[in-house]
């Protein structure tokens, strides 16, 4: 028999993590996944979606789209693993990618075809490296790819944009009412996903997520110490604002 989650964990994941269970109503801006991987498929669809970022670019759609379908892939994925323990399946095969037009902003949910679970037994770590392979290996590796076939991104911008939802997710949204046993579990996957995990799980030759993972600095625009970007993600393309930039983007200049 397989596993699943219980009621109340789908329902946070349902809640706050971009899981759906339901086909969108209007399914004209709805995706099965593995169609990212034809090249005529995914650039149609980022066509279509172009309007929602106010992009005339299929650069500046690739990467705006690419944060969207980063943090949807990894966030209920993340999320039950490291709260409880149990593997989703999110390789590109599994999922569709569930979008509503008057949705603003514009942000697609995750289905999945096959909802079971996997669980650690005795190995724990051989077992998370199984999950994060999915995830990257079996998903995002793969759209990256494509997308930067497509538009020409480079695959530094997308790993980026990868590894800034890998921190929010980490930093801020897993830990929230989590018990400390589960606070340590939760930081010490972190740890291993940003620093730790080989390049392998990733299909690529040593671990994209690092290099974007750093200490946060202090900056006289924020409040807060940020962890300032490394590549711009075109957001201010979008924008109608001249030099409107990201709080964190390299192509502000910045004193001292």
């Amino acid at each position: 028999m397989s596993l699943q989650l219980s009621a109340e964990e789908k329902a946070v994941l349902l809640r706050d993590y971009r899981l759906t269970i339901e086909p969108a109503v209007d399914a004209a801006y709805s995706l099965l996944a593995q169609n990212l991987l034809d090249t005529e498929q995914a650039l149609a669809y980022l066509q279509k979606i172009a309007p929602f970022f106010h992009s005339t670019s299929t650069l500046v759609t690739a990467s705006l789209f690419a944060k969207r379908y980063s943090v949807l892939t990894m966030a209920s994925a993340f999320y039950a693993m490291s709260r409880y323990d149990k593997g989703l399946y999110v390789g590109i095969e599994n999922i569709w990618v569930e979008a509503e037009d008057h949705a603003k902003p514009w942000l697609p949910n995750i289905r999945l075809i096959d909802d079971s679970v996997s669980v650690p037994t005795q190995d724990r770590e051989a077992w998370r490296d199984e999950v994060l392979q999915g995830i990257f290996v079996g998903n995002l590796a793969k759209v990256w790819q494509s997308l930067t076939k497509i538009s020409k991104i480079p695959k530094a911008i997308l790993w980026e944009n990868t590894a800034i939802y890998v921190n929010w997710l980490y930093e801020t949204k897993i830990s929230e009412g989590a018990s400390e046993q589960e606070k340590a579990r939760i930081q010490e996957d972190y740890h291993y996903i940003v620093n730790q995990a080989p390049g392998s799980l990733f299909g690529e030759r040593k671990n994209p997520l690092t290099n974007y993972c750093g200490p946060k600095v202090t900056i006289k625009e924020s409040e807060q110490p940020i962890r300032l970007r490394k590549t711009c993600c075109f957001y201010y393309h979008t924008s109608d604002e001249a030099n409107d930039f990201c709080i964190s983007c390299p192509k502000i200049k910045r004193l001292g």
